[in-house]
């Protein structure tokens, strides 16, 4: 098994947006006039807007977008006055981000990295932190929510959307359980087999207790949620949640 698994889930995402991969397709010249206008959504699950009032003023906000590349969501925080980073393992992700940014005359400073390393970035750097569901291509997510609690600025806002885990359990067609939890193909070869094979990435079903516990362990206040389906198949056709989006804040000292 390959110990730098995050460097071929960095070749598959290439691929994939080669293959007009719904998450790589760049917002429109029409979608980012319509969010200088004011009208604007964002998703970090596939169906459900996140709330409006989940975010901050956007005016000089800095703002990361953690693995949240695509040219997708900070053209929309760009246009609302936020002064944007993105990181991503993907090239053709950032490229996606370099081509709105260019079309639109915006400025956005774009970062090639792995979230599985420490992030490259000073202490207390940003405001917010939008990271849409991605933490399923990463065996260890407690990492990830201390980095973003160090690079975030005291009462800044961390806006996460996870995978719950219920999608590695059915096989593809959603209707028989096929998979033990958890699901991980770093110590299950023939999974890992499986996931090259299929071009599926190496991914990774994480608990409740990783997910929302490990933002409470980082030192998080999570202040609201809500679950997503998968937007279609089977599970979606039975309403059955399969994604959920945390608001969390960093407290200040007591």
């Amino acid at each position: 098994m390959n110990n730098r698994y995050t460097d071929l889930n960095s070749n598959i995402i290439d691929q994939w947006v080669g293959q007009n991969w719904e998450w790589g397709v760049p917002v429109s010249h029409e979608t980012y006039v319509k969010a200088l206008q004011g009208n604007w959504d964002v998703v970090l699950t596939p169906l459900k807007p996140v709330p409006k009032e989940w975010f901050p003023s956007f005016e000089d906000c800095r703002i990361l977008g953690l693995a949240s590349g695509g040219g997708q969501q900070m053209p929309i925080f760009s246009a609302l006055g936020a002064m944007c980073t993105v990181m991503d393992y993907s090239q053709k992700q950032l490229d996606s981000e370099a081509m709105v940014a260019n079309r639109e005359g915006y400025s956005i400073n774009m970062v090639k990295g792995d979230m599985t390393e420490r992030f490259p970035f000073e202490d207390e750097s940003f405001d917010m932190i939008f990271h849409p569901v991605s933490n399923c291509y990463i065996e260890d997510v407690y990492h990830v929510w201390n980095e973003c609690y160090r690079v975030l600025k005291k009462g800044g806002l961390l806006i996460a959307g996870m995978d719950n885990g219920m999608n590695y359990i059915f096989d593809d067609e959603e209707t028989t359980l096929t998979n033990k939890l958890p699901f991980n193909p770093l110590k299950n070869r023939e999974l890992y087999n499986i996931c090259i094979n299929n071009d599926y990435g190496i991914q990774f079903s994480h608990t409740i207790e990783e997910q929302i516990g490990g933002q409470l362990k980082a030192g998080f206040q999570i202040t609201d949620l809500y679950e997503d389906t998968n937007g279609d198949g089977k599970l979606h056709e039975y309403n059955v949640p399969t994604y959920m989006a945390t608001r969390a804040i960093k407290k200040g000292n007591d």
